[in-house]
């Protein structure tokens, strides 16, 4: 998910009561919540950043580790900020276990939710370089953003004036947990839909087969099958229950000589370290063949790392 997201359920979280358990609760719930992304910091290097995000940083390890150094920063920059005089002494200090207890809320979620996309995560690494995808929530999702910072903003305004019973922000919550629920069985449900109607199509079952969330609706999805040597695209849609199969495809184009030379580049094993429906396109230039990798999800995006070409000479 984007880190806007990330941020709003850390908030979330902390404003749903754990914010009267200790103090720096929303800075640290919010803090832990988008510290996975760390793994950021590969932009500065040479390597493509499809290599190396949601990895190492996202895996069981990191899970296991990253809470603990945040609630330790934290706890140690409130008692390093505290001063002597009687007014600094009369703030609370934050009580380390809960500070621990929102850090691991806060890094799970977001491993979590990066699950939730077609992106992809690797929840093993360094253990397995496995992807998981959930197929189930778009990495930007508006309906995630009004629930969450919906309850937050009505917390605020409200303030004292809410009724003790009622918690806008774990409203919230409460809210986008069921919507996230929602999607994942309905995203669940459209990929048996589609599998059916692929192999009653053509009679044989898909090699792999994506139906993933789509922009703004959750009730519309995009459809890319692996039929082998090919790919077809589609889309799914609830009410009426719809899946529609483009008549043309697109070749793979992957067995070629120019092709092997070209995965020995190394950005384009970097890319095919991420890539789930990897397309290759060739194209003669002057004294050789281009090769470009896209991947099927992102065929459209010649930016953000998503694409590599390298240059096959002639005779090679």
């Amino acid at each position: 998910m984007d880190n806007v997201c990330h941020t709003l359920v850390g908030v979330a979280v902390a404003r749903a009561g754990l914010d009267r358990k200790t103090a720096m609760a929303a800075t640290t719930a919010a803090i832990a919540a988008n510290l996975p992304d760390i793994d950021v910091l590969v932009f500065l290097t040479g390597m493509p950043s499809v290599a190396f995000r949601r990895g190492i940083t996202h895996g069981a390890p990191a899970q296991v580790l990253l809470p603990i150094a945040c609630a330790g920063a934290m706890w140690m920059i409130a008692h390093r900020r505290r001063r002597p005089s009687a007014s600094e002494n009369s703030r609370p200090l934050p009580h380390f276990g809960w500070l621990l207890m929102l850090s691991y809320i806060g890094v799970v979620t977001h491993v979590f939710l990066d699950f939730l996309n077609s992106y992809g995560i690797r929840l093993l690494s360094p253990l397995s370089q496995r992807w998981f995808y959930g197929d189930a929530v778009f990495i930007v999702d508006i309906w995630l953003w009004l629930l969450l910072g919906g309850g937050i903003a009505v917390g605020a305004f409200m303030s004292s004036r809410k009724p003790p019973w009622f918690n806008p922000a774990l409203a919230g919550l409460a809210a986008a947990s069921v919507y996230v629920a929602a999607m994942l069985v309905s995203g669940r449900a459209a990929h048996a839909i589609v599998r059916e109607a692929w192999i009653a199509r053509t009679g044989t079952a898909p090699h792999a087969l994506m139906v993933g969330p789509v922009p703004v609706t959750p009730f519309r999805r995009t459809i890319i099958v692996d039929a082998g040597d090919r790919y077809v695209e589609g889309t799914f849609g609830w009410w009426p229950t719809r899946v529609s199969f483009a008549n043309d495809s697109v070749a793979k184009n992957d067995q070629g000589p120019e092709v092997r030379v070209a995965r020995q580049d190394p950005v384009i094993r970097g890319i095919l370290v991420w890539s789930r429906f990897p397309v290759w396109q060739l194209r003669t230039r002057p004294g050789g063949t281009e090769v470009r990798l896209r991947d099927m999800r992102f065929r459209g995006l010649d930016r953000g790392g998503f694409t590599a070409a390298a240059l096959v000479p002639d005779g090679e």
